[in-house]
């Protein structure tokens, strides 16, 4: 049976592809493309979570995208999208209730901000969690898996480490995080920052970091952060608890795994005694992050889409033209 036609027009093949990111800058900026790439012409336009949607509607409409990413789907509000005629790909960013496993407080929560979420105004959903696919399924047109991008600005290669290195946390403060740090934070030079650091001052502090350390909010909720490939691609060293999924990076090979904040303090040790102790494993890691390249990862994502939509169609239903 053929599919119905698509409520909006698909770009020639070959054509420049207007790609119009949505999401809240402190976040997702360092995720999205921010220079033309593989065809694509990109926009960001910040949004956060109950803010005023008039202004996002505006700029799309006047940039005219011929696709949209939209980062937390969840935060956007009912109908908001039914009258945007583009291709909307949501992006699932948080852990949800995996299948078969015990869940987390965390978890449920972020289950249920998905349950806000409004299917129409996406055509298909990129779920970061594998492990929280069926999860998503039940709720959401998920089409695939990835971790977020790094956008190709954050990239810098390896240098020599600084005699002693410097160590840096990026994310917000939880009782296990502040546990597993509060003694590094005595004994050495630990910048913590917990929010609103993005633009210029996210690529001074990558430029003046050798290292990065990634903890998870909770001893219990394992899980991948998107801060692990922003650290490789910066160059540095790696530091994280156990991640599942690891999306191909081995311990010991692209990045130092620490059981525990007694584990973390003898790393940190060790580095601060040899800060060249684990170059091989920077480089290695640095040299894998290359596939997340955001000017590799969004023309095959969009092109992707586009093939995709050609041959399955939508679910999504527009508000009639006026």
């Amino acid at each position: 049976m053929p599919r119905a036609a698509l409520p909006y027009p698909l770009p020639e093949p070959g054509a420049p592809v207007r790609v119009a990111f949505v999401g809240q800058r402190t976040y997702f900026e360092a995720c999205a493309l921010q220079e033309p790439a593989g065809g694509l012409q990109p926009l960001f336009i910040d949004y956060r979570d109950a803010a005023p949607t008039a202004p996002v509607l505006e700029a799309l409409e006047d940039f005219a995208p011929h696709v949209v990413v939209l980062f937390r789907p969840e935060n956007l509000p009912a109908a908001t999208f039914d009258a945007v005629r583009a291709p909307v790909v949501g992006f699932l960013t948080e852990p949800l209730p995996r299948a078969g496993r015990s869940s987390h407080p965390d978890l449920e929560y972020n289950l249920a901000e998905l349950r806000r979420v409004d299917r129409n105004n996406v055509d298909r959903v990129i779920c970061f969690d594998p492990l929280g696919w069926e999860t998503a399924s039940e709720l959401l047109p998920t089409w695939r898996s990835m971790p977020l991008p790094v956008a190709d600005g954050l990239y810098r290669r390896p240098t020599p480490s600084r005699r002693p290195p410097r160590v840096v946390f990026i994310g917000y403060s939880t009782m296990h995080r502040e546990t597993a740090l509060v003694d590094l934070k005595h004994k050495f030079d630990l910048p913590h920052y917990a929010h609103g650091l993005m633009g210029q001052e996210l690529r001074e502090v990558l430029a003046e970091s050798d290292a990065g350390i990634n903890l998870h909010g909770d001893r219990w909720l394992i899980s991948f952060e998107n801060r692990v490939l922003l650290h490789l691609a910066a160059g540095h060293l790696v530091i994280s608890e156990p991640l599942d999924p690891k999306y191909g990076l081995d311990p010991g090979l692209h990045y130092l795994e620490v059981a525990d904040q007694y584990d973390l303090d003898l790393r940190m040790h060790q580095l601060m005694q040899q800060p060249d102790a684990y170059d091989r494993v920077r480089i290695r890691g640095h040299r894998f992050s290359e596939q997340f390249r955001a000017s590799r990862v969004w023309p095959r994502v969009i092109g992707d889409l586009f093939a995709d939509l050609e041959a399955f169609g939508t679910q999504r239903v527009l508000a009639a033209s006026v």
